[in-house]
């Protein structure tokens, strides 16, 4: 069995998260040298303390169902963890729940993003994204993450939710905010916390006066009506953190697997125009977009319930653990030749969207958004490209969320 000292070759961190650049604009050459070396490694995580950082597919995979892995911050161990904190108002939620929460808080809400609910909104979906392309199609040219792949999901979003057309804000500006902080603004992370605190008390407020035939006003029924609730019942925080997490992670990871895609289709023209003459291998497409280029590089942290051996090395209990999706994507070992995007591979299994217990909630959304958005873009604009050279295009610079910045195209 290996120990830190001997897997890092020392005993101080050997990769420092708050040093971005190298995981920025080409993350995959660093993980790769990191994979080659060993399966787990002793690094600097993203708050400054040490982590431990799990690099290979079949480890990060079982890890995500580990249930000796937490997710609730109590677990970690004291002065191990210092992560961004929210109020309780959005901080509980279920990112930072284990069972018998977790799974009370889930059962409430999943039945509004089954497959066959979700198939019903590809219609509404599909007229969103027209609208999307009517409005900026004379133009010739636009910013796609602005216009379109940032528009498109929070609209869906919101409709679902229930959040009114005169209450919809700049959710990108707070999500950025939270994602991608900037260190000498402080203050900028602060009033985005204190935006978001105020909307989203605001609008179950607002939803508990005025109901109406939305997932938000389902959910706050439950919460209020004792006999129907019962023991399930959400409290007053888990209803608006609940509020918070689906409308920010419905519109953060949506937007980023969306201009993402593009992205890479663009880069291989011979693929988008594949699937531009047959877009019935869109479904395919998008495991292999999610895998290649996902937006989630890091799954949530977690703190070991007990001391656990993950790739041959201990890992005391309440310390660290952050698995790199975005390294288990390139892993050959699992995805042969994974440097190469093939639409056609037998084998996927990509952890974009979570695995186990935690996987994405809102996965069957999430992709039939990006398939619709993909499907409308390429079917009206068939000679779509960049409108900047390749190299100018810039990602966001954060670890937490792999992003563009802005994605500038003509057609």
């Amino acid at each position: 069995m290996q120990n830190s000292a001997n897997l890092a070759g020392t005993d101080r961190p050997g990769l420092d998260l708050l040093d971005t650049a190298p995981l920025i604009e080409d993350p995959y050459r660093t993980l790769a040298a990191l994979r080659e070396a060993g399966p787990v490694h002793r690094i600097t995580g993203t708050d400054g303390r040490p982590a431990w950082l799990v690099t290979r597919y079949e480890d990060v995979r079982q890890a995500l169902a580990d249930p000796r892995l937490s997710l609730d911050k109590r677990n970690a161990a004291p002065g191990n963890y210092s992560g961004f904190s929210l109020p309780p108002a959005l901080d509980t939620n279920l990112l930072n729940m284990d069972p018998p929460d977790h799974t009370r808080v889930r059962r409430l809400v999943v039945k509004a993003f089954t497959p066959g609910r979700v198939e019903k909104m590809r219609e509404p979906v599909r007229r969103v994204a027209d609208e999307l392309l009517d409005a900026i199609e004379p133009d010739g040219r636009a910013d796609l993450l602005v216009t379109y792949a940032g528009q498109l999901p929070i609209i869906v979003i919101c409709d679902l939710l229930g959040v009114p057309q005169r209450d919809r804000r700049d959710f990108r500006a707070w999500s950025d905010a939270l994602i991608t902080p900037d260190p000498a603004r402080p203050q900028v992370a602060r009033e985005a916390v204190g935006g978001m605190l105020h909307f989203y008390t605001g609008l179950v407020e607002s939803k508990r006066a005025e109901p109406g035939d939305d997932l938000l006003s389902d959910l706050i029924r439950v919460r209020d009506d004792e006999a129907e609730g019962g023991d399930d019942r959400l409290t007053e925080d888990e209803l608006t953190s609940l509020a918070f997490l689906i409308l920010l992670a419905g519109y953060e990871n949506t937007v980023h697997l969306i201009a993402n895609s593009v992205l890479v289709l663009l880069d291989h023209p011979e693929l988008l125009r594949e699937l531009r003459e047959d877009p019935s291998g869109l479904p395919a497409a998008f495991d292999e977009l999610a895998r290649y280029e996902s937006p989630a590089p890091l799954a949530i942290r977690r703190f070991p319930l007990e001391d656990i051996e993950i790739g041959g090395v201990t890992i005391p209990a309440g310390e660290t653990v952050l698995l790199s999706n975005a390294s288990a994507h390139r892993d050959p070992a699992h995805f042969p030749d994974p440097d190469h995007v093939n639409v056609h591979r037998v084998r996927s299994g990509h952890l974009a969207l979570g695995h186990g217990i935690h996987y994405c909630l809102g996965a069957p959304l999430a992709r039939l958004e990006t398939e619709t958005a993909l499907t409308a873009l390429l079917g009206r604009f068939p000679g779509l490209r960049l409108d900047i050279p390749r190299e100018e295009v810039r990602w966001r610079p954060s670890i937490r969320a792999r992003g563009l910045i802005s994605l500038s195209v003509a057609w």
